[in-house]
């Protein structure tokens, strides 16, 4: 056994039928003096679902990996270069290669037995907005892998859109007509929109971090639950083991007091008869001598 077959097996797997199959695996890997790949395999972390209708889409269908790393690359390019018109058009090309992704692993997950929420699926395209975004979240679901959804940075799906444009990009200018003159009151308006907005979402990443954080500590309680079951497990197959070595033992020892108590009937009676013939060999004796004197 090694680490890598067997967590791209498990990840293969349906989240229901990971833990059980984890389990069996780091077992095994015990049995076979191996602790440190047991302990390896016991740390694995069963996924969510939407990460494994993630995982489904890039195993399934490899070839709409790259075509998605691509985009993102071209997209995060053309931020870096203000380029406006290139960055409405691979936000046009974002929008439909996402959303058909995202229905791509949700049919893909019915077909194996599990069908998927709204939810789930709203998770995966956060999971694609985030290998659009970052190259480190591009590499890690493209290996097929996840444990558990992937964000975006706060901020990117707006920024991404096909309306969105950087400041200072490529659209053309427009003349300083009145329909662009602002008033300084419409001004303060929209300052104190724009602040609200921000408001808000700070507070939703930090309830997402608040919800992120709780999720990592219960799943680490999971995992810790899962490992002592599986101590327990092991605890309990060797003590099986133990009894089953015991009454064998146990079998072979009545076996053989059965035979020493054959043994030993046998060798009383012949001890008796034997013993019985001694005293009759004597009275002969006896009786001879008798009769010698006699004369």
């Amino acid at each position: 056994m090694d680490l890598e077959s067997i967590t791209d097996e498990l990840y293969g797997l349906a989240p229901a039928d990971f833990t059980a199959a984890r389990n069996e695996r780091a077992a095994a890997a015990r049995t076979a003096g191996d602790r440190e790949l047991a302990g390896r395999i016991q740390a694995l972390r069963r996924p969510t679902l939407s990460a494994w209708a993630s995982n489904l889409l890039v195993r399934r269908q490899p070839e709409q990996v790259q075509p998605l790393i691509s985009l993102g690359e071209g997209m995060r390019r053309a931020h870096r270069d203000l380029d406006g018109e290139q960055l409405r058009e691979l936000g046009r090309r974002q929008h439909d290669l996402v959303g058909a992704l995202a229905r791509q692993a949700k049919q893909l997950a019915a077909d194996a037995g599990h069908p998927v929420s709204e939810d789930v699926q709203r998770e995966v395209e956060s999971t694609l907005h985030a290998v659009l975004a970052d190259p480190d979240a591009a590499r890690e679901w493209a290996s097929g892998r996840l444990t558990k959804p992937l964000s975006p940075p706060v901020g990117f799906t707006a920024a991404t859109t096909p309306t969105a444009v950087p400041p200072n990009s490529s659209r053309p200018a427009r003349s300083n007509g009145p329909r662009l003159a602002t008033s300084a009151a419409e001004a303060k308006k929209k300052e104190r929109e724009e602040e609200k907005e921000r408001a808000r979402k700070e507070q939703r990443a930090a309830r997402i971090a608040r919800a992120e954080k709780d999720a990592t500590t219960a799943e680490q309680q999971a995992r810790d639950a899962e490992e002592e079951l599986a101590r327990a497990e092991t605890r309990l197959r060797e003590a099986e083991n133990e009894v089953t070595a015991l009454a064998e033992q146990l079998k072979e020892a009545k076996e053989r007091q059965k035979a020493d108590r054959g043994a030993v009937a046998t060798a009383r009676d012949r001890a008796r008869e034997a013993g019985a013939a001694a005293r009759e060999a004597r009275r002969r004796a006896e009786d001879a001598a008798a009769h010698a004197d006699g004369r």
